[in-house]
């Protein structure tokens, strides 16, 4: 049994074809469109920075309010307001280079060709090195459910957004019956990664006034924060026993290291921290911290042999390129 710590964990990881110095990200509506948590943490030093998820036009998003919060989350129906691929590439995507971070792009769209023009605005952008997929959002092509809700949607917004020649990562709804049905279609259309999970969808009454809680009525809104780690876990768990080689960021109420470990044994690849920083900026920096100081106590010298542990998987090493940065960075110390 240790009884000291280990002095070194090697924190490098892959998404993919993705190599990143170390396994926590940011999650995608929780952390702006550019540098905002920049006032909080060293961006450069977080495995990856996901952006709020863009329109290839600007989006003025949902009626206020737009939060609500639970006892073991938040609800929210901000409903992707944001300024547009392009406004977004000249205005917010400099300096979020200038602070050194690897930058993954989240797009979405309420028609397919959408998802094609908000990639192809996206190509070439400086600094970007996935796409996130957003198919977790209204499809006006067919009767306003959801992409994620039916394979066949859901493979073909992956394929159209191939044109930003990024490598793709797919988030999906928890909200479904079969969600390996869904992964496998996104990944079958190009995607090299799977983003798990999305919100749940919930509603949140007002006893007194009798009315709804959030702007969009009975639209209600979605359920992110703890009450739904398990959920992702689950899901996380499922996705990787049936597609052992694909990508997996696993995202849904991480707000310690220890959360992030308990993703990656259930075969995350990476993990995304996001309602936690409306309480806390920080805390994508807490969480990297926390992740390397549970490695360092229990004698995990690499934090890829945590990888799908659970599954029984083999300990699947990463080739690291020279660029990618060095055991230990993000440690906190």
């Amino acid at each position: 049994m240790r009884t000291w710590p280990l002095a070194h964990v090697d924190l490098r990881t892959g998404v993919g074809s993705v190599l990143l110095p170390n396994p926590v990200l940011t999650a995608s509506g929780t952390a702006g469109h550019g540098a905002e948590l920049g006032a909080y943490l060293d961006l450069a030093s977080l495995g990856a920075v996901v952006v709020k998820s863009l329109a290839a036009e600007p989006w003025a998003g949902n009626a206020a309010p737009r939060v609500h919060e639970t006892p073991a989350g938040m609800l929210n129906s901000v409903g992707l307001q944001g300024p547009g691929v392009a406004a977004w590439r000249e205005e917010e995507l400099p300096a979020l280079v200038d602070r050194g971070a690897r930058v993954v792009a989240s797009i979405w769209g309420r028609r397919v060709e959408d998802y094609g023009r908000a990639a192809e605005l996206l190509a070439g952008a400086d600094g970007v090195v996935a796409v996130e997929v957003n198919v977790s959002c209204p499809n006006l092509d067919d009767r306003s459910r959801m992409f994620a809700h039916s394979a066949a949607a859901t493979a073909d917004a992956v394929a159209a957004s191939a044109a930003c020649g990024f490598p793709l990562w797919a988030k999906l709804s928890p909200n479904v019956a079969d969600l390996t049905e869904i992964a496998g279609a996104a990944l079958g259309a190009g995607a090299e990664a799977l983003v798990l999970v999305n919100t749940l969808l919930a509603m949140a009454i007002d006893p007194v006034l009798r009315t709804y809680r959030l702007g969009s009525g009975p639209g209600g809104g979605g359920l992110s924060g703890p009450a739904i780690r398990p959920v992702a876990v689950r899901a996380v768990h499922d996705c990787r026993a049936a597609f052992p080689l694909a990508g997996i960021v696993g995202v849904g109420g991480v707000t310690r290291g220890v959360d992030a470990v308990e993703m990656l044994l259930a075969g995350a690849d990476a993990v995304e921290v996001g309602t936690a920083t409306f309480r806390e900026p920080r805390a994508p920096a807490q969480v990297l911290a926390g992740l390397s100081r549970w490695c360092r106590w229990h004698g995990v010298d690499r934090v890829r042999s945590l990888v799908a542990a659970v599954h029984g998987a083999p300990d699947i090493t990463v080739a690291v390129s020279a660029e990618t940065a060095t055991p230990d960075e993000g440690d906190g110390r």
